[in-house]
């Protein structure tokens, strides 16, 4: 079974002051029993995994993780890379027909954000949108080169973490410009909860369903069987040009729902036929009548787990508000 870690300012309650240092914890139900380590990096936990099992098999009682202020579990600096329509329910949404080229785009890691922080849309983006995404963390490094199995998978990755590729849709299309629009303060919501894998655990992964709701309206609702290039594969492809190394992030692509979809085809013909500026300014009008596009007050919920619960990510609630 999965063990889920927390990672907390200080370790602190809301209802406690702060310690100093960053904590970390491993969750059993409702309830948190703190790890006893000096890691302060996403890394440097990994490398210390007899202290987050000694407190997996702790007898403590623990404390309750409702009064746990949770902070990304992914610390940074550290490599967030990503992959561009990688489900097929995705690549329907965005008019896509025919095989798809594996395609990789880097965000920054300043993005990273918790998993209850508010996001923040910056004042000139106008269409701002979700994406729930699956995130690889890595364990041990992945030197350019090598080449992935599926019974490799334990050996490169340590764990799982929910994620949200938030995108200024604007920004991205207009400028072609992956690395701007997805890299903004607040842009990758990640946590709850570091999910730290068992080798028999990754056989399950097919069966992670990924939903996220807006205001409690379901958007996306897919499981990994929907995923065009999966986790070793994805990695054999990373590693042809990019090294990655323990802590770092691979977010492994969203399925459909997005409030983002490609024109339908007729509309598409005939606004080929105009000129760029032309064309933007009518697509953009189009899609400022979508209501699905994020807005100040809207919140997002989002969830990663299987059904029997042998892995799960944890909730995100993340509140969106324009910035001032």
């Amino acid at each position: 079974m999965s063990t889920n870690v927390l990672r907390t300012p200080g370790g602190t309650s809301r209802s406690s002051e702060a310690e100093s240092g960053g904590g970390w914890w491993v969750v059993r139900d409702d309830r948190a029993v703190r790890v006893d380590t000096k890691a302060v990096t996403t890394a440097e936990l990994l490398a210390d995994r007899a202290a987050i099992q000694e407190a997996a098999a702790s007898g403590e009682s623990g404390t309750p993780v409702a009064g746990l202020v949770a902070l990304p579990p992914v610390t940074t600096p550290c490599r967030v890379v990503a992959q561009m329509v990688n489900y097929r329910s995705h690549a329907k949404d965005s008019g896509f027909t025919g095989d798809i080229p594996p395609t990789f785009f880097r965000k920054a890691s300043g993005s990273v954000s918790g998993p209850h922080e508010t996001i923040v849309r910056p004042a000139h983006v106008k269409f701002l949108d979700y994406e729930v995404e699956l995130g690889l963390v890595m364990g041990a490094t992945l030197p350019v080169g090598t080449v992935v199995e599926e019974r490799d998978l334990p050996r490169y990755v340590a764990g799982l973490v929910l994620t949200n590729d938030v995108s200024a849709r604007d920004v991205q299309l207009t400028k072609t410009q992956f690395y701007e629009s997805k890299s903004y303060p607040t842009f990758t919501p990640t946590g709850p909860y570091l999910a730290l894998l068992e080798p028999e655990d990754f056989t399950h992964l097919i069966n992670l369903r990924l939903r996220l709701n807006v205001n409690g309206v379901p958007r996306q609702d897919r499981t990994l069987a929907d995923m065009i290039v999966r986790p070793a594969q994805a990695l054999t492809l990373l590693a042809r040009f990019q090294t990655l190394d323990p802590g770092d992030l691979l977010l492994t692509g969203t399925p459909g729902g997005t409030a983002l979809k490609a024109p339908p085809k007729p509309v598409a013909k005939i606004g080929a036929l105009l000129p760029p500026a032309v064309r933007w300014k009518a697509f953009f009008n189009s899609q400022a009548r979508n209501p699905r596009y994020l807005h100040n007050g809207d919140v997002i919920t989002a969830t990663i787990a299987t059904p029997d619960g042998r892995i799960d990510l944890g909730e995100q609630r993340t509140p969106v508000a324009d910035a001032t």
